[in-house]
This record gives structure tokens, sequence and C-alpha cells, in this order.
């Protein structure tokens, strides 16, 4: 390899890697080329519609205008994820984004909440959520709700592949260059074992001094080229199968996902301005395919827009995610299901993580081995939390959930559901995705029981806990009053063109 990386090679396309190439045109040393393979003959998944807040981060670093954004992808916003039957068939609950309550003193709002439901004074979450709130009654704003108070955190719903046409646009004005053409072989140095160029299916060859995988379930540069292992995580997550097809736009148009639990998996609901995306994950072990596609069709807000498309997959990551000078990123890297929207954000984030240790020339193997620290860290606690929605579910008697209930949990899960159950502690761990209002949220939606709480939460006189839970009751109520219903929102914001980035 050279002194320094002039060349960076993308072998794939897609969300993963325009995302990647967007990235690169905006942030690499200047004086780096920037090219991208892919083949218009190979489909993506484009499963990975609905994101979580972090997008603005990536948006905004990019400086792309979200009235721009949201027109070109066909988006909607995002407060949180519903998720309906997961505890019990008729049940719902919310992971909403931002706050809950608000804590007093030294102690998070669980503790108080706790306490006031051995006093038989708590009201469901939802009461003391502004994102909640306002996504049950179809509610948006951007920006401070009041002066002295936080922003509504929010995501965004939009259509994968326009978002990923609309990064190629942004990235090809600023230099990238697109090879069409399928990836035959990939070409080793003998000596360093280091990927030296891609072979196409028309003879041609890319050279490169580093190499991005964004080949997909493929892992072509990853996986078979370098022969980083694959860790297989079906006894904890054992759906293995999706069915997605689009439908005409029906129902509400609910500033939120939906995630609806079925015998054997779990639906999703997107909705879009154009659309509504939904799918069926689901365990080939306990449903065929006929079925899945069977329940899907006939759980639709509007007429199917094509037939059902089938995805097979393995749930778990790939050990080495950065190996020689190649990195994976997207379901190259690994896959897990968008039951908490966090496709987009993985890739977003192996791409944050690369950018602040690039090297100059050859990869140092300390800076590698702490890349894939990191990523092994981030991928096992979301896997973790969605582990959690699985196991804690009630609904007996059906066999994909009794076997999902009845798993033995990873050692860090069951340290943190023992954790929460012994006094409603949550620790959020170094910097994993997940924050203690989330995990709360889906402890309390999913039946998880603490047996106590902190007692510092008793020096608060019963009196001024029922004026806490009250007050912060009220205060939403009026917080969410004025705002636009979703809809609206966001046709304004489309038609005025004036967004700010993201």
């Amino acid at each position: 390899m050279r002194e320094r990386l002039e060349k960076l090679v993308i072998a794939g396309g897609g969300t993963a890697g325009w995302m990647a190439a967007a990235a690169l045109a905006r942030f690499a040393p200047p004086g780096s080329r920037i090219e991208l393979v892919e083949s218009e003959a190979i489909g993506t998944v484009g499963v990975g519609e609905a994101t979580i807040p972090q997008i603005h981060l990536f948006n905004g670093a990019l400086g792309i205008d979200e009235a721009e954004f949201l027109r070109e992808t066909k988006g909607s916003f995002k407060l949180g994820i519903e998720f309906d039957g997961w505890l019990r068939e008729g049940e719902s609950y919310m992971h909403a984004f931002g706050n809950i309550g608000r804590g007093v003193g030294l102690l998070p709002f669980q503790h108080y909440w706790l306490r006031s439901k051995k006093l038989g004074i708590a009201k469901p979450l939802q009461r003391y959520s502004l994102n909640e709130l306002a996504a049950r009654t179809m509610r948006m704003q951007r920006g401070r709700p009041a002066p002295n108070l936080p922003e509504m955190p929010y995501a965004y719903h939009f259509d994968a592949g326009l978002y990923a046409a609309f990064l190629r646009r942004y990235a090809e004005t600023r230099g990238v260059v697109r090879h069409e053409g399928r990836i035959a072989s990939v070409e080793r140095d003998g000596e360093s074992g280091a990927i030296s160029a891609l072979m196409l299916d028309d003879d041609r060859r890319v050279e490169g001094d580093f190499f991005i995988d964004c080949t997909g379930f493929r892992a072509l540069l990853i996986g078979e080229a370098l022969g980083s292992p694959f860790e297989d995580w079906k006894h904890h997550l054992p759906c293995d199968r999706a069915v997605a097809v689009p439908c005409a736009n029906g129902g509400e148009f609910t500033p939120y996902t939906r995630s609806i639990a079925r015998k054997a998996g779990w639906q999703w609901r997107i909705p879009l301005q154009h659309r509504i995306g939904n799918g069926m994950v689901y365990s080939s072990d306990h449903l065929s395919d006929d079925e899945a596609a069977e329940t899907l069709l006939a759980n639709l807000d509007g007429a199917p827009q094509g037939d059902p498309r089938p995805i097979r997959f393995r749930t778990g990551m790939r050990r080495e995610q950065w190996s020689h000078n190649c990195l994976a990123i997207g379901l190259a890297a690994g896959f897990m299901e968008p039951l908490e929207s966090t496709s987009i954000h993985l890739i977003q984030s192996a791409i944050s993580c690369f950018l602040s240790v690039m090297p100059n020339g050859a990869p140092d193997p300390a800076i590698v081995d702490w890349f894939n620290d990191q990523a092994a860290f981030e991928w096992m606690r979301i896997r973790d939390f969605l582990v959690l929605h699985y196991v804690a579910n009630e609904r007996r008697g059906e066999p994909f959930w009794d076997t999902v209930r009845a798993q033995e949990l990873p050692e860090t899960l069951a340290a943190k559901i023992d954790q929460w159950k012994a006094t409603g502690f949550i620790h959020r761990e170094h910097e994993e995705l997940f924050t203690e209002v989330g995990w709360f949220q889906v402890f309390a939606g999913q039946g998880v029981e603490a047996r106590g709480y902190n007692p510092i939460a008793n020096a608060l006189p019963e009196k001024d806990l029922r004026a806490l839970l009250g007050e912060t009751e009220a205060a939403l109520v009026e917080q969410v009053r004025p705002m636009d219903h979703h809809i609206d929102f966001l046709a304004r914001m489309i038609r005025a063109g004036q967004g700010t980035p993201s």
C-alpha cells in the first residue's frame, strides 16, 4: 500500500454504499479519489425505512436541507415505535424518543414512578411522555415546545431506495466515480493479504488502497475473500426470514412506526408520503413462507403494490468488521431485524467510527482492534435490547413465543434485567445506543416488574409526589395542544421548502 490512502473503493451501492460515498466525498482528505462499484442487476434489501434520531447527525454533517430531504425521499416524521401485542394480544405500549417525566435531585423519574405504582397513584407512562402524547394524537412540531424546555426529538420514515439515490446525486456532484458492473473476484496481495483490486465480470480491474464492503449478505470482501467469521445469533433471535410489500396509503398517517406481534414473528408498518411500507419478520421453524405472506396481505391498510418479496437472513455479526484494508458496513457487517430501526444507524455508526480513526496508509493493528471492539460492543448491546422484547412476553400457548421466552439469556442482558428487578436500577454502559429511558419504557411495556426502587425517592413527601405527577401530565397536555397535525405539518414544511439542516 502507498504511504497515504489515495483511492478508496466502495464495493456495492444501496443505502450503505451511498451513505459511505457521501460521507467520504464530504470528509475524506483533499486529493482522495473515491470510486463505487455496483450493478443495476443486483437488487437491494431495502427494509431500513425507519430511523432513530441519530440520523440528524449524519444528514446535518453533510449539510442536507431537511425539507429537500423529506421531499426527495417521500419521508415523514417519527416520534417513536408502537409495540402492539408484544406482551399480550390486544395490549400495546410505545418506545418513544425523548424524556419520560422528570427526576428530582439525584434520582431519575423511574424511581418516583415505581414508588407511585406502589401507592396506586401512577398513570401509564404515556401520560408522562411528550413524544408519546404527541404521537398518539397525530401531532408534530420541531424545536422547543417552550423556551425553557428541551427540543422534542424525532426521526424519519423514508423510502430507502430514494434516500440512496439522493445520496448518490450528492456524492457524484462531489467527485465520486461510479462503475457499473458485477464483481467477479477479489485480488489480494500475496505478501500482506490486503485487498489490491476488484475484478469485474467484463475484465475491468478496479484498484484501490482501501475497500469498503457494501455487498450485502454476500459479504464478498470481508467474508468470502478475507474470511472474517460470522457469529450467528439465531439462538437468541430465531427469526430468519421476512416478506415485504408496499401498499397504498390508508388508515392513520401516524408519526410513529408500528410493530405488531403475530403468531410466529411480527409485522412492521411505516407510513410514507406516497405509500405504506409493510413487512413480516418470522421464524421459518414456526411459520411457512405462504402463511407469512398471507398474514401480511391480510393486514394491510391499502391495496398491495406488487407481490410480497421474500428475504432470507441470518441474525448476527462479523467478528471482524474491519480486516486488513477492508471495512464492512451494512448487511456485509451483519444483520439484526429492524425491530428498533437500527439498520441505518449501524451503517452511520460504522462510517463515523471509521472517519474518527481514518488511516494514512496501511491500517495500524491497534486501530483495527479498537474499531472491532467498539463495533462488537454496540452490536451486542443492541442485540440485548431486541432480545428483551422477545423474552418478556406473556403470549402463552404459542410455540414461537413460548420458545423465545424460555431461551437462555446473554449474560449482559440477564444482568440488566436482574438490576432492574432488584431496585429499578438501569445503567447505560459506556456509549451503548439505547438510553436508560429506552430500557425503562420496554421494561414497563413488557411487564417486567421491579420489586423495589431507590429508597431516596421516599424523601419526597407523598403530596409532593402527587404534585410532581399531576403537574408533569398537565404541562405535557398544554405543550401538545397547539401542535399541528402530522400530515399538515409535513405538507406545509415541504411546500415552504425552508428546512434547516437536520
